[in-house]
């Protein structure tokens, strides 16, 4: 089989896994806003979401062995597809006409994008010096980003975006270079890249945590938008990667590029807000307390050795 076919069918599976976790996320981030880290870590459901990234990320890992950067990385917008009508199904509404064509608009233009970058299985790795350098300019660019203020949403959402294209285009040079018998499958350049992987896939997975809190359409899209752009920007540059088409290739990505920053437009715009935690539902109240909020109340039963006297309770 060809490739770059396998690159695209192992991308399709990773986008409907993706989108799974990117709905489970969601959930949990609509459900407990103010959720810290450390309270994720103790919850069951959080890892069954961080489960379905990691078997998503391992079939996006062996594609990228197959396919460029510039092929597999907008295969992604396949995740959106999946992920606005499945959160629209579990949260019990139909999907808005905005959403509808946001998504249409972000695939048209991902699509045009994906159309100029077709090309041959990766052969060519980032140095060293260049992985760092990236993986420098990146959490420059995440800190500004992720920083507190307005609207986290969107721009955590970015955030997220560029680390897991960053985190994608190291791990393709991990298992490039893993995989090339010239070489030691445990190179220092295989084991320091690794690291960087982890540390970006980490980054990317808690900065789309906290975005989702404001909805799933728009924040996700963004992430779609930005995964694919930053991995696109590091194989053309460090890669050898290069468009189709000369200049009318270039145009039409640009345009694709247009059409796909409008539909997330659209996907901020029209996606409804996050259904709240009913706090009057006994079980949403027991689940919502933190730990030592609670108060015991003073019992209203006589004390056992003085019959006449009742707590300050019943006075």
């Amino acid at each position: 089989m060809n490739a770059v076919l396998i690159a695209v069918a192992l991308s399709l599976v990773s986008a409907v896994a993706y989108a799974g976790a990117a709905v489970a996320q969601e959930r949990l981030a609509s459900r407990s806003p103010g959720t810290g880290t450390l309270r994720l870590l103790g919850s069951g459901a959080w890892w069954w979401s961080v489960g379905l990234n990691a078997s998503a990320a391992l079939l996006h890992v062996v594609a990228l062995r197959y396919g460029p950067l510039t092929v597999v990385q907008p295969l992604g917008a396949l995740t959106l597809v999946a992920a606005v009508p499945m959160g629209a199904r579990i949260a019990g509404r139909r999907v808005s006409a905005a959403e509808w064509k946001g998504t249409a608009l972000t695939l048209l233009g991902l699509g045009a994008i994906l159309v100029t970058a077709s090309g041959p299985a990766p052969d060519d790795v980032l140095s060293v010096p260049e992985a760092l350098a990236v993986a420098g300019a990146t959490a420059t660019l995440i800190g500004v980003l992720s920083r507190p203020g307005a609207r986290p949403g969107l721009r955590h959402a970015s955030a997220s975006g560029l680390a897991s294209g960053v985190a994608s285009a190291l791990t393709q040079t991990v298992t490039v270079a893993a995989t090339d018998r010239s070489s030691p499958v445990l190179s220092v350049q295989v084991v320091g890249v690794a690291l960087l992987v982890a540390a970006f896939a980490a980054g990317g997975l808690l900065l789309s945590q906290t975005a989702y809190r404001g909805g799933l359409g728009g924040p996700l899209a963004m992430v779609t938008l930005a995964n694919p752009l930053a991995a696109a920007v590091i194989g053309l540059s460090l890669l050898g990667e290069r468009l189709q088409g000369g200049a009318a290739g270039l145009l039409l990505a640009l345009a694709g590029a247009g059409l796909a920053s409008w539909g997330v437009v659209l996907l901020s715009r029209g996606a409804p807000a996050a259904a709240p935690v009913d706090d009057d539902h006994p079980v949403a109240a027991v689940l919502a307390l933190a730990p030592g909020t609670a108060t015991a109340e003073p019992a209203l039963v006589p004390r056992p050795h003085d019959p006449g006297h009742l707590t300050p309770a019943t006075r």
